[in-house]
């Protein structure tokens, strides 16, 4: 498996096991074809980046460890970021630009989500969605998305932190 090129002392397997988890949920072509996420680099690092962000809204509250956790999957996430702009050509001195940009996508899209689901806003989440995964379009599928993302959230909210933090991550597949 290629993310086994970076393992280090701070990442234990559950840290992996939680990041393969949204990877392949991430990957579900339901999200593609039916909810209308471009099929491309973008749209791809954009499912990643939607459930990472409702794992860390799990977490966010938890104690210590639950920090600790979120902190080894969110570099995790970078580092296969990293390695992947690599594949794709991008060369040394660009690859920092690329994720820093990427860095910051990621954490307004997690800032914009908390403050609509924290709120049970779910047409400020469509707007956020729509912002962030459609290039601002309003499209039909939109509140199919949204309607999955209050769902995993609830979801996820309904399993242990010590189950997660143990490496154990359950997403119902997407309808």
């Amino acid at each position: 498996m290629i993310l086994s090129l970076f393992r280090k002392k701070t990442a234990t397997e559950p840290v992996y096991a939680v990041y393969s988890s949204i990877v392949a949920q991430s990957r579900q072509p339901v999200f593609y074809t039916d909810m209308a996420v471009p099929d491309t680099v973008t749209g791809r690092f954009d499912m990643i980046s939607l459930h990472l962000a409702l794992l860390f809204r799990r977490l966010r509250h938890g104690p210590e460890n639950a920090k600790v956790f979120s902190q080894a999957v969110f570099d995790l996430f970078f580092k296969d970021m990293d390695r992947s702009l690599r594949e794709m050509g991008v060369t040394d001195l660009g690859v920092p630009k690329k994720i820093q940009k990427m860095g910051n996508i990621f954490f307004g899209l997690l800032a914009a989500m908390n403050e609509a689901m924290d709120r049970n806003d779910a047409d400020a989440l469509a707007g956020v969605l729509a912002r962030n995964i459609f290039d601002g379009e309003d499209t039909p599928q939109l509140r199919a998305l949204a309607d999955y993302v209050f769902a995993r959230d609830a979801e996820l909210a309904s399993q242990s932190l010590d189950t997660i933090i143990g490496g154990n991550v359950h997403f119902e597949a997407a309808a």
